[in-house]
């Protein structure tokens, strides 16, 4: 995985994957040269811009500009809300795109948060058994993590993510400007996927996320653009070394196996994902205490660290036993027993197989989940 600067403060991230390499692109003003950057896909039959109402309102018009410089370009337009991330929708998008005359060499550009590249990267991969797709995310959670690794799909009532398929993009372009219009509790959202890089990988991130968190939460410059880096550097070697989540890709779970439970239990209509992922890493962070890899010290810094970013969303009364059951589909998960990503000490992480669902209703009854 390389990097190289390319404008300013701009930098070029180049993900190497079997798929194929591609370049994430990150910095203030990469947005700007999303027509140039796009000239480099070419030949280009016809190109669609799929985003979200809110997104279009907010980002829509000047992206659609510079879009226009490559070609023509169709707007489709869909629900962004994770209650709506399903076949449905996807179904819904594929139609539209079959009425706009999409065929191999069309080009998909997705605008928005997670959601919107989630489910634009599965449309991609199924439309045509798999078109080229390119991911211009704008919320910290999608900049900084759900853009890049070709990770896509929708939710089924019985789990997050069940159905979906791995399918690169070919470019993605992250531009921290787009984060100043996030409503507070999307940006807070994002940084918790932060704080879990840090757990996962970098303790140098996650020293510097208890330091200055206060002027990450401002959105100053200057710590906002290392961590994003920091983040994106962390994610593509990951990727670069396992694209399909055959081994080391899973350590980006951590926290993930109790958040995923958690918002398939409330129906995901309560929790932003990020949100989720708070409070999945404070879970895994005591289960890792309880099966005697992670020291309480630490464990007590990672929760503290993610009530520092704001407020949680309460969890509501749902039984322990009902959440061990949701995470029994998890996609870890073999033969339903329980596989979970642990903590080690902050920095390190591993996958842990036959987790005792014991001790897991432990911690969610202790942590009033």
């Amino acid at each position: 995985m390389l990097h190289s600067r390319i404008r300013g403060a701009v930098k070029q991230f180049t993900v190497n994957t079997p798929s194929g390499p591609y370049a994430v692109v990150c910095g203030r003003g990469a947005a700007a040269r999303l027509g140039a950057l796009l000239e480099t896909l070419q030949p280009v039959s016809s190109l669609f811009l799929l985003t979200s109402p809110v997104v279009w309102r907010r980002w829509g018009r000047p992206v659609v500009r510079r879009l226009q410089q490559v070609q023509h370009t169709q707007r489709i337009l869909f629900d962004d809300r994770e209650s709506a991330k399903t076949l449905t929708t996807v179904e819904r998008l594929c139609r539209e795109l079959a009425r706009g005359g999409a065929d191999r060499r069309s080009l998909i550009v997705a605008l928005g948060g997670g959601v919107v590249g989630d489910v634009a990267g599965f449309v991609a991969a199924a439309y045509a058994r798999g078109i080229r797709i390119v991911q211009v995310p704008t919320t910290l959670l999608a900049q900084i993590d759900s853009s890049i690794g070709g990770k896509t799909g929708v939710n089924l009532p019985e789990g997050k993510n069940l159905v979906g398929a791995f399918h690169q993009p070919r470019l993605v372009i992250t531009d921290p400007h787009m984060l100043r219009t996030l409503p507070p509790r999307q940006y807070r959202s994002g940084l918790y996927e932060a704080i879990k890089h840090g757990v996962i990988g970098d303790e140098m991130l996650f020293r510097f996320l208890e330091r200055r968190l206060g002027e990450v939460l401002k959105q100053r410059p200057t710590e906002l653009g290392w961590m994003l880096e920091r983040c994106i550097r962390a994610k593509a070697e990951v990727v670069s070394a396992d694209e399909r989540e055959s081994g080391l890709r899973e350590i980006l779970n951590f926290g993930h196996t109790f958040a995923h439970a958690l918002e398939a239990a409330t129906r995901y209509r309560r929790f932003l994902h990020g949100e989720a992922v708070g409070w999945g890493m404070i879970a895994a962070a005591r289960l890792s205490v309880q099966m005697k890899l992670l020291t309480e010290a630490d464990a007590e810094r990672i929760a503290q660290l993610v009530r520092r970013v704001g407020p949680l969303p309460k969890v509501p009364a749902v039984k322990a036993d009902q959440l061990v059951a949701l995470m029994r589909t998890d996609k870890k998960a073999r033969g339903g027993r329980l596989r979970m990503v642990l903590a080690r000490r902050i920095g390190v992480v591993e996958t842990v197989d036959d987790v005792p669902e014991d001790l897991v209703a432990g911690v969610l009854q202790s942590e009033g989940m």
